[in-house]
């Protein structure tokens, strides 16, 4: 603020002018000392005057509801819910989030710094404050082929952008502990711009967490255990419980919640879809579940409001106090959270999550899908054995077994599938520079019969996988995916059945949440009653980590197939 906005704040704190706004008859919640205050809420210019007795040029009347500061995510990628920052912000709003810290780790695979300016852009304008950490690991691993690369040089033209807080989570973890100089250096691109480091440690105890506690990584979200929240909590570090659609952690960690600790506690949602938003929330689901779990409604209040501001460093929110940001939000009650009101930088906000616009696409993140002269031949697996190794499914889970199989072969030496023994093929096309990269794997327990499910959405680097039953339906999966610029493609008996282009990067689209839960609840069906696929599993998301080779244990990119433990390929072949 210049001198002549700090005088008006002061002027009208102090009574001598008009409030632009005032909000009555709220019970206030002070999340400093953790209680209930009564009086007036004075705004003025996007800012809190004061709590008291105030005079204003608009009054909104609370009708005895609770005024809460606006909830802060401290760690989401956006394109995960699968629609455009001017959606996603028309999401969340109406559910109390008003600020978020935002990982755009998933496009910046796929269009680099591109990505990230994309990103930046189409959140500048939103009611939703929208920070960003520079994605740290582009590719996660030297395992896979993504569409970009970004090493300290590149994350060092981005990060003085006055929304950019620091780097994204460091997935690097055996680099970060190693000391490599390659992560090293990204690591002080933050340093030396005074920003924050976010982490990725999963399974991480011991003298190797000290070591990456010791590199200033600031965060963690991926505790499961309480000792795992503890045992970073009591290196400094933060710890960001987590409740998405694909990882539900926060149950697990609550009781690891203290008084004593609660400061390093913060909420995050890692990955939402709009299904899962819609019909549960975002942050305000998180202090339903705190509260249902027996935390204290003011510690949960808390942790997705103060801390996370603390956290972040984002001092100017996160509280309703003088000077503070006017983001602010009503609820019902502190058992439910039914948000009744929002209110952004002092501007009550009309709450229709009906309301959808189309948005321009940019064309520096449209489509984005090469995969050269793809044809069938490409996902043929020559074996020398039948006796197999098979990504195997955990229902629920992200994780996946490694085991061991037989399955047939023909007389060519090809592998056959073999109706009625629930293992398909499965395969990730490199689709970013046309390589002709194909990586092939077994899959168990997925269920597909008579058909093929593609999608360019396969963390991290966001290349095309596909699975099916035959050849023909997979490769026209595959070809179908690539010329609608990139989305999901379901195909039965050489029939492309149905279709969600993702015309952003291969990852979003630009028509909004409930255009998404609507054709979802349509191709979730299909994926049932056409394709087989197995109840319990989600027919994409469960394909889009399959792809992911940092989360144990066995997994497939462009290059081959991968195991994480050992960190290396292995054949197919047992």
């Amino acid at each position: 603020m210049d001198i002549g906005e700090s005088k008006k704040l002061i002027d009208v704190s102090a009574g001598r002018e008009l409030a632009d706004l005032v909000i009555t008859g709220a019970k206030i919640v002070d999340v400093y000392n953790a209680k209930i205050i009564e009086g007036d809420v004075a705004v003025v210019a996007g800012r809190i005057a004061g709590i008291g007795s105030y005079k204003g040029k608009e009054r909104y009347d609370a009708k005895g509801s609770y005024l809460l500061p606006g909830l802060i995510d401290g760690h989401v990628h956006i394109e995960s819910s699968m629609v455009d920052p001017v959606s996603f912000s028309r999401l969340v709003l109406p559910h109390g989030t008003t600020t978020v810290i935002a990982d755009p780790h998933e496009i910046c695979n796929v269009c680099g710094l591109d990505g990230l300016d994309y990103m930046l852009q189409a959140s500048e304008d939103v009611p939703l404050d929208v920070f960003m950490m520079i994605p740290s690991c582009v590719p996660s691993t030297p395992f896979e082929h993504a569409g970009a690369v970004l090493d300290a040089r590149a994350l060092s033209k981005r990060i003085d952008h006055p929304r950019v807080l620091g780097l994204g989570e460091m997935m690097d973890m055996v680099g970060t502990v190693a000391g490599e100089s390659r992560v090293l250096e990204k690591l002080a691109v933050a340093q030396r711009a005074g920003k924050l480091v976010d982490g990725h440690a999963p399974d991480v105890f011991g003298m190797d967490l000290n070591a990456y506690a010791a590199a200033h990584i600031h965060t963690d979200h991926e505790c499961a255990t309480v000792q795992e929240l503890q045992d970073r909590i009591s290196r400094g570090m933060y710890v960001l419980l987590r409740e998405g659609s694909a990882c539900h952690d926060l149950r697990n960690l609550l009781p690891g919640v203290t008084r004593e600790n609660e400061h390093m506690c913060l909420f995050c949602t890692d990955d939402r879809q709009p299904k899962s938003i819609l019909s549960e929330g975002h942050i305000d689901n998180h202090l339903r579940i705190a509260v249902q779990e027996r935390l204290d409604p003011f510690i949960a209040i808390r942790m997705a409001t103060l801390n996370a501001a603390q956290c972040f460093r984002l001092y100017d929110r996160g509280a309703i106090a003088p000077g503070k940001i006017a983001h602010m939000i009503l609820v019902d009650n502190l058992t439910d959270f039914s948000v009744q009101q929002v209110f952004c930088n002092g501007q009550i906000l009309k709450l229709d999550e009906s309301v959808e616009t189309e948005v321009e696409i940019d064309p520096l993140v449209a489509g984005r899908v090469d995969i050269g002269s793809f044809n069938a031949s490409s996902l043929s697996m020559k074996l020398s054995s039948p006796q197999v190794r098979l990504i195997g499914i955990l229902e629920g889970s992200v994780v996946t077994e490694s085991a061991t199989g037989v399955v047939d072969i023909d007389e060519h030496g090809y592998y056959r599938n073999r109706v009625g023994q629930d293992i398909v093929k499965l395969a990730v096309v490199e689709r970013h520079k046309g390589t002709h990269n194909v990586g092939l794997a077994l899959i168990r327990g997925y269920g597909i019969t008579d058909g093929a499910v593609a999608t360019t959405i396969a963390h991290d680097s966001h290349n095309i996988i596909v699975a099916g039953d035959n050849d023909a339906d997979m490769a026209l999966a595959v070809k179908t995916v690539a010329g609608i610029g990139g989305g999901i493609v379901m195909v039965s008996k050489g029939e492309v059945i149905d279709t969600l282009p993702l015309p952003i990067a291969g990852l979003m689209t630009n028509k909004g949440g409930r255009f998404v839960d609507a054709k979802f609840d349509k191709m979730h069906a299909l994926a049932k009653e056409r394709l087989k696929i197995h109840d319990g599993i989600d027919p994409f998301m469960t394909l889009s980590f399959m792809a992911l080779p940092v989360i144990p244990h066995l997994k497939v990119t462009d290059m081959g197939l991968f195991d994480v433990d050992k960190f290396s390929f292995v054949d197919i072949e047992v």
